[in-house]
């Protein structure tokens, strides 16, 4: 089986790359139904799909395999997105959780620390399944966090150390906003092929999809964007073009 990072890059040359984030208020109904239509209307935009603690806590196992599974059947990716951070333990434990309702990977929080970093994407590799590991979100109060200065032999902002820990883990990616184009390069830069650079922060939360894509990101995640607009498809194939470059 192909790996995470493999896997994603193939469908996203066919369908460009853009990742739903299929993140819903506590107030909509029938969130199954909801994505499943959102997966059967939209695939042909979209390289994958990130699920969050919006459809993990409401919606029981089967539900989320069975979204999964679906999304599977249309070549797309799987994304569950839990910041994970916690012992190595409760790492692979709610890992095996994730795998077993058929995810593809999982966003976690480098401040766990390299060494539980390095061993949670060792254990992941084993399964074909990718890491995502945060470097800088898309919120302008990220800043207040992701920029703070840390002294580990050297003075370095958090998010720098954070992408030095992705690059020495072996993670398959970042997440970076796409509010911060600046980071988005200076990462982009310093990485150069061995991660892939995923943004949030695409329309709604001010960020640009061109400028995103040229600054160095690799793929757009983009939720109420897309998931509130009177003409979803329509958003969805400009996106995708944007991202292939092509408008």
């Amino acid at each position: 089986m192909a790996t995470f990072k493999t896997r994603i890059s193939q469908i996203s040359k066919k369908n460009g790359k853009i990742i739903l984030a299929n993140d819903y208020e506590s107030s909509v109904d029938n969130l199954e139904a909801k994505t499943i239509q959102n997966i059967k209307q939209l695939h042909p935009y979209l390289c994958g799909i990130k699920l969050n603690f919006h459809l993990l806590l409401p919606l029981g196992s089967k539900e989320i395999s069975r979204i999964n599974k679906i999304a599977h059947s249309y070549g797309l990716q799987t994304i569950a997105d839990i910041k994970l951070n916690d012992i190595g333990n409760t790492n692979r434990v709610t890992t095996d959780h994730l795998w077993n309702v058929d995810f593809d990977a999982v966003i976690v929080n480098p401040i766990m620390g390299l060494d539980s970093l390095k061993k949670l994407v060792k254990l992941c590799h084993k399964e074909n399944k990718g890491v995502i590991t945060l470097c800088h979100m898309s919120a302008p109060e990220a800043k207040l966090s992701y920029d703070m200065e840390v002294k580990t032999g050297k003075t370095q902002q958090l998010y720098q150390l954070f992408l030095d820990w992705a690059i020495a883990s072996k993670s398959d990616g970042i997440v970076v906003g796409a509010t911060f184009p600046k980071i988005i390069r200076y990462c982009s830069q310093k990485a150069g092929k061995t991660l892939d650079i995923f943004s949030p922060g695409i329309g709604v939360q001010g960020g640009s999809a061109k400028e995103t894509i040229s600054s160095g990101t690799d793929y757009l995640i983009v939720g109420r964007t897309i998931l509130e607009d009177k003409n979803p498809v329509k958003i969805a194939k400009d996106l995708q073009l944007q991202s292939l470059g092509k408008k």
